[in-house]
Parts: structure tokens; sequence; C-alpha cells
């Protein structure tokens, strides 16, 4: 059983003190694929050194998460552009844009975003978008850039049925992952509406941990409980849970 975790940031400060036996324990539970997005350039190195240190199992991705975008947006457009130009990276991402915590960068989210899709347009890789309080603006941005060769994944998707199936039509793989375990997480309501060939796992880790470690750091190996329950809202096994989402991530990344 191969277990695939699309979106996990394993290089961050949360893992600095045991980074190593975190992701040994994951891949002893049968988690082996790590795909790892980028934040800002001031991740980078430390990035690639976890590619380097475990380079049959980690898959990096390039590109400026929402929340960096600043006032400097630009100069860390050209750091993703460059890094596309001169390294292997298997998507772009996480983009997008995040209206969480305030309105003031959305024209520079807004841009940053259309610019890295096309990118990933050009470079023919996937896109993994990072979407929060902001779907109707990621939808609009996706409208005006639609084409054959689109496709990625709507990470961490925590919207409604409709917005599921408005993901799907621009050819986007739903991220499954802690979410799906919380009381008030909603998705576990219809998602067995949904085919599983539409889904991917990923933990996000080490944010968003699944019950019963909510609140507490995530990480890759906690991927079994969102396994567990989407057997449980799909009434089938683990192995068969594996095989369709390890199936959908190579799909998307091409490996």
């Amino acid at each position: 059983m191969v277990l695939t975790d699309t979106h996990t940031h394993l290089y961050v400060e949360a893992f600095n003190a045991d980074r190593d036996t975190v992701i040994k324990n994951a891949i002893d539970s049968g988690i082996t694929r790590f795909f790892v997005p980028a934040i800002d350039s001031s991740y980078t190195e430390a990035m690639i050194a976890l590619e380097e240190s475990f380079s049959s199992h980690v898959f990096l991705m390039m590109g400026l998460h929402p929340t960096s975008v600043k006032e400097d947006f630009q100069k860390e457009l050209e750091h993703v552009k460059d890094m596309l130009d001169s390294h292997k990276f298997y998507a772009v991402g996480e983009i997008g844009i995040d209206l969480y915590w305030d309105r003031t960068f959305f024209d520079q989210q807004r841009k940053a975003f259309k610019y890295q899709i096309e990118l990933a347009q050009k470079k023919d890789l996937p896109i993994v978008i990072h979407c929060r309080d902001s779907f109707d603006e990621i939808i609009e941005v996706l409208d005006e850039v639609a084409s054959d060769s689109l496709r990625g994944i709507f990470h961490c998707f925590t919207g409604t049925l409709e917005q599921a199936q408005a993901a799907i039509d621009h050819n986007m793989k739903l991220g499954i992952g802690g979410v799906v375990t919380f009381k008030n997480g909603k998705i576990d309501s219809f998602l067995n509406q949904i085919d599983p060939r539409h889904l991917v796992l990923e933990t996000d880790s080490p944010y968003l941990a699944p019950v019963p470690h909510r609140g507490k750091r995530n990480e890759s190996a906690y991927l079994k409980l969102v396994v567990d329950k989407l057997c449980e809202i799909y009434q089938t096994s683990p192995e068969e849970i594996a095989r369709i989402t390890t199936e959908n991530s190579r799909e998307v990344f091409g490996i």
C-alpha cells in the first residue's frame, strides 16, 4: 500500500528538532511520497536540502504563497521564475488568494496568482491552489486562464458541494486532509457524492492536524487518520483509498 501526502511543509522550523524521525515514521507507515509546496524565497534553501536528503521520497513545488505577497512581490516572482528555469519541480504551488486576514494586497495577490498560472502553463506543470475566503475570486482567475492543459489541486478543500464541482470542472483535484475529521469540517457531509477519482490526500503539516491530534503539530504519518475517515465515508478499504488517491496524484504530478 503506497500513500501519497500531496501537501506537506516538512522543511519549516516546526520540524527542525526531529525532521528525519518524522519522515522515517511516515515512510514506515506506508506514506512514501511527499509533495512539498513553497512559501517564498526565504525557504528555498531548506526545501532543496530536504530534497537532497530524501531524494527518493520528496518532490518539490515552486511558487509564492499568497500570504507572502507584499510590496516586494515582483522580486519574489522573479525568484520563482528563475528557480523554475534552473531546477526540477513537479508543480507551481502553493499559489492563490487569501483574504482571511485582510484585503490589503488583494490586487497584488491576484496578479501573482495569474502570473504563476501562466508560468505553469508554459512549463506544462500543474498548479496547487491555496484558497481562503476567496473561492469566487479564484474561480474568476481560473475562468480567465482556462485551457486544456490547466490542471492541479485545490489544496485543503473546505468548500461546498457546488464549489467542489466548480473546482472539478476546472480540472482540479480536491486536496482532502485533517479537516475531514473535524466535527465542524462540513465536507464529510457531502464527500460521498463526489467520485474519489477527484480526490488526493494531504496533511498540510505542520498545520491542520486531524482528530485526535487537532490543535497539535501535524505530521505526514497522520495521513492514515484521513484515510480512516475516507474509508468510513466511502465504505471501502484503506488499500482502495490508497490506490485511488495515489493514482490521482500520479495523474496530477506525472510521477
